[in-house]
């Protein structure tokens, strides 16, 4: 017998972190299973707030129970099993609401993710178009042979951006146009994959956690409890400041470990990753075509950025007066699906692209992106499910006694620690605020804190969320665009994530007990 015959016939198979959808499903399969267990509820709405009107929860009757037009929750299998079936094209197409309206914010968490669906394709489009050209791989080429002995000040500088975008109109989703502009040109440089996932989650991530003037986040929030915007932006401000300079030393101190040993990269640096590396040396330079791409291509976010702010209501609370130049009287997500597309056709012009070479670019485009669209789907899908079954308003109900009574400093620390499993199962920040601020602020009442500190609260919980929670589509998203595993991401983040809980907690008490 030869010795081959002795060796087994194939090698154990290394087990692997499940996919972005396989997690999705899971969590969407627990959160069905718990809604036989939790009981459904609802509280009455305020009409002013539009959100749950504090000590008005009622438990609902099961339908086979309820007497007439009485508003129940249907528990028996066939109709959560339906649900469950549907809840995946409801993520996509929106779910009607108990009234028999299909509503929600302008995030959509009752309206769907079709929005954000067609906005991701378009970007797919928008940079597989630039991509065509040539003139994005000669400009990154270009841009790390500048900054070849100086990739902190990148790092520095890209995050500051992004925690603007982040403070002052919510940068999340818009963000997923970003990774593959980012990864290419970070490993260009000598870093992994994870410092563009890094740059952008933790540059938006922590911008949005400390949102100053955020109209999605804090507006939503200040409203619902009856105060402006501009209350409790002084202690925010100090956050910003603190978090934003706490993540980028964090991303610039694993930058640097991996640039001098790339074997401590958590998530390994893959021949043709490291092939990227030293590789501007043979940049050519780029053509007079090629700059007014680049041009063109930093105008179309520009114009979306610009857009997406509200100017009016920042330069209100900042200076006092509104903001002088024209704005866009509506600019969300079809807006921005149509900018990118018709700036695709635009650089395709430029590039001299061909007529049948630019459509089947575009199609192609969108095709590569269809992957990080369809999880967005998946994670709108679990909030359907928490929705139809009346679950959201009960757990929201357990949480409530448990920062009642309580001193300032704790209850600012309390405020924020539940309000973390809702922003786990409502992704939506505006979902999120008009949810839990009509009950939060009478209680900073009863806690004697100014109601600001319960905004803050709130907005530090989805902030701190949000880096990581599997239902959040710009991080499963994300991460399948940069290609970086939800396991080898959470290895990286949780460290950052518990430092960031910890100041956080520190700030808010500070500044409770200093109110």
């Amino acid at each position: 017998m030869s010795d081959q015959t002795t060796e087994p016939t194939s090698a154990p198979r290394r087990r692997r972190f499940p996919t972005a959808f396989t997690v999705l499903a899971i969590v969407l399969l627990v959160v069905w299973i718990a809604s036989f267990v939790i009981p459904s509820g609802t509280y009455e709405v305020d009409p002013e707030t539009g959100g749950p009107r504090p000590g008005t929860y009622e438990r609902l009757p099961s339908c086979d129970e309820a007497q007439g037009d009485e508003l129940c929750a249907d528990k028996s299998l066939e109709a959560q099993f339906s649900q469950l079936w549907t809840s995946p094209p409801n993520g996509l197409y929106g779910v009607e609401n108990a009234e028999g309206r299909v509503g929600g914010d302008e995030e959509g968490l009752l309206y769907g993710s079709a929005k954000i669906f067609l906005f991701v394709l378009a970007v797919g489009a928008f940079v597989t178009v630039t991509m065509r050209t040539g003139a994005i791989q000669t400009g990154i080429g270009r841009l790390a042979l500048r900054y070849r002995h100086s990739g902190t000040a990148l790092i520095v500088a890209l995050m500051i951006v992004f925690a603007i975008g982040g403070t002052t109109y919510g940068m999340w989703e818009e963000t997923l146009g970003f990774f593959p502009v980012l990864v290419p040109l970070v490993l260009a440089l000598g870093y992994d994959r994870l410092v563009a996932v890094a740059m952008i989650f933790f540059g938006c991530g922590t911008g949005t956690l400390a949102s100053t003037v955020n109209p999605f986040a804090t507006g939503v929030a200040s409203d619902a409890a009856g105060i402006s915007v501009g209350d409790g932006i002084g202690l925010r401000l100090v956050m910003w400041i603190v978090l934003v300079a706490t993540a980028i030393g964090y991303v610039v101190w694993y930058g640097r470990r991996v640039r001098a040993d790339p074997s401590r990269s958590i998530v390994g640096i893959s021949p043709e990753d490291a092939a990227a590396h030293g590789t501007e040396a043979e940049v050519p330079p780029l053509t007079r075509n090629q700059r007014v791409i680049l041009v063109t291509f930093a105008l179309a976010f520009v114009i979306m950025i610009y857009g997406f702010v509200p100017w009016d209501d920042v330069m209100d609370t900042v200076f006092g007066t509104g903001w002088p130049l024209p704005t866009f009287s509506t600019f969300y997500f079809a807006e921005a699906t149509t900018l990118f597309l018709v700036f695709a056709v635009i650089i395709g012009l430029i590039g001299r692209l061909g007529e049948e070479d630019l459509v089947n670019t575009i199609v192609s485009g969108a095709g590569e992106f269809i992957g990080a669209a369809l999880i967005i789907v998946f994670a709108r899908a679990i909030t359907v499910v928490m929705k139809n079954a009346y679950i959201t308003d009960t757990i929201l109900h357990a949480m409530e006694d448990a920062v009642s009574g309580t001193s300032s400093s704790v209850f600012a620390v309390l405020a924020m620690i539940v309000n973390i499993p809702i922003a786990f199962l409502v992704p939506s920040s505006s979902g999120h605020a008009a949810l839990v601020m009509p009950i939060l602020a009478p209680l900073a009442d009863f806690a004697d804190v100014p109601r600001s500190i319960s905004v803050t609260a709130y907005q530090s919980a989805s902030g701190l969320v949000n880096y990581i929670t599997p239902t959040a589509a710009v991080v499963m998203g994300g991460l399948a665009l940069s290609k970086v595993g939800y396991d080898k991401y959470l290895r990286f983040a949780l460290p950052l994530v518990g430092l960031i809980f910890v100041n956080t907690c520190v700030l808010l008490a500070i500044g409770a007990a200093l109110s």
